[in-house]
């Protein structure tokens, strides 16, 4: 860790330039900082902070789109602590592996961007450090806090929460439907080509957007522990409801319902073409649905079975590097400043996803209706399961899917053998 005098305050954003030659630091940071009275507001929540104590500086790794607004939080958490922070950016999807490879030899960032659901990975490599929270922890919305606890403790400091939703073009149907029964048959009834819409592949159909009917069956992937952690050991995705699920699945097929020739892009485009009053999708494809003139309405997911349809929700985040250097000055870099209501709103108003603190949640949620419905949704998710064993169902259940979707085999039969072959490679 290198050091400077106190008295030096100085801010070194770093865009672009390789982590290979970065020695471990840390830190994060989160205000917008512009005005005085955002600094102010800064400078009481960090004012006895732990950091005042500190020393040295701190680096973290961003991706290209929160950079600027991170930088502006680095620069009143210098401003704050005397403590100085390089931000370093990264591809997003390098962030995981490049962490899990660099944090080991000494390398990398005190601070890392990154998804709740490579903590499996994280911890059991043993490169990430918990982060306590305590009272502050209450701020955030419960299934963002949820998404970033393994083993009973959390690991960052959550900023945003993603998740799916039904897209509902309201000039050619003006409710939101009650099932997934009554989705279709507004659908009919409005005259498009397709009553529903789901972007699905010919090979490994969709898991991620079709959990939501799956659970409306009961048939999670794992069961879950009381203080509501993922079991590997409790596979439940072959229950009586898994394989209810897969009925369904191809009725659906057969009747055109479902589809493994339209892909996402295809999907997209016939929704915003109005050849479908309903598309299963996430907030990445409002923009160009309400470009090209569509009334979009958000609505909750309808259910197929006789539960609740919860899709997956996705929670990014910071995490702490177990090798930093300056785990007091990290620790208050991510509540303080990541953590707070400016960060997070802004950081809200960059990317579109609703922020995982409560306070910019509820704002957000004011602000824009397509937000505020995610945003409902959301609320409902369930987080996708982080623990390692995750990585081994994805190709199986896929596969499956498919399989069954496209009149493959006995629905019953694949679905079986699936979830023997799940629970042999997550032994």
């Amino acid at each position: 860790m290198r050091t400077h005098a106190p008295d030096i305050f100085r801010l070194t954003a770093v865009l672009g330039i390789s982590a290979l030659a970065l020695t471990a630091c840390g830190g994060n940071g989160a205000d917008e900082g512009d005005e005085a009275e955002d600094t102010d507001t800064t400078n009481e929540n960090a004012a006895d902070s732990p950091a005042d104590d500190a020393t040295g500086e701190l680096t973290v790794w961003v991706d290209a789109e929160r950079a600027d607004d991170l930088a502006d939080a680095a620069s009143d958490f210098e401003s704050d602590t005397g403590i100085a922070v390089t931000l370093v950016q990264q591809d997003f999807e390098e962030v995981r592996d490049q962490f899990v490879s660099q944090v080991p030899t000494g390398e990398g960032p005190d601070i890392a961007v990154g998804a709740h659901d490579w903590l499996g990975v994280l911890v059991t490599n043993g490169v990430v450090a918990p982060v306590e929270l305590g009272d502050a922890a209450e701020d955030f919305e419960d299934v963002a806090i949820e998404a970033w606890t393994y083993e009973g403790q959390v690991y960052g400091v959550p900023i945003s929460i993603e998740n799916i939703a039904l897209l509902r073009n309201a000039d050619l149907v003006d409710q939101a439907p009650e099932s997934f029964d009554d989705m279709i048959e507004l659908g009919e009834e409005s005259g498009a080509s397709y009553p529903f819409l789901v972007g699905l592949d010919a090979q490994t159909a969709d898991p991620y957007h079709l959990y939501p009917f799956q659970m409306s069956f009961g048939a999670p992937v794992f069961g879950q522990n009381d203080d509501g952690s993922y079991n590997a050991e409790e596979l439940m995705i072959g229950n009586e409801g898994g394989t209810e699920f897969a009925e369904w699945l191809s009725e659906q097929g057969d009747a055109g319902v479902l589809n493994t020739n339209i892909d996402g892009d295809l999907a997209r485009e016939n929704f915003i073409d109005g050849e479908s009053p309903f598309l299963l999708t996430g907030p990445w494809n409002v923009p160009a649905a309400e470009e090209a003139g569509i009334n979009v309405e958000v609505d909750a997911i309808p259910a197929a079975g006789d539960e609740d349809a919860q899709p997956f929700a996705g929670v990014q985040g910071f995490f702490l590097s177990a090798q930093s250097e300056n785990t007091l000055a990290a620790t208050t870099f991510l509540v303080d400043y990541v953590g707070s209501p400016e960060l997070q709103q802004s950081l809200y108003e960059v990317g579109g996803r609703a922020p995982a603190l409560t306070e910019a949640f509820e704002a957000a949620m004011a602000d824009d209706d397509i937000v505020a419905g995610f945003g409902e949704v959301g609320a409902e998710a369930v987080p996708m399961p982080a623990i390692p064993e995750m990585g081994a169902v994805w190709d199986y259940w896929g596969a499956s899917q498919a399989a069954i979707i496209n009149g493959e085999g006995d629905p019953a039969g694949l679905w079986e053998q699936m979830a023997e072959d799940i629970a042999e490679a997550t032994e």
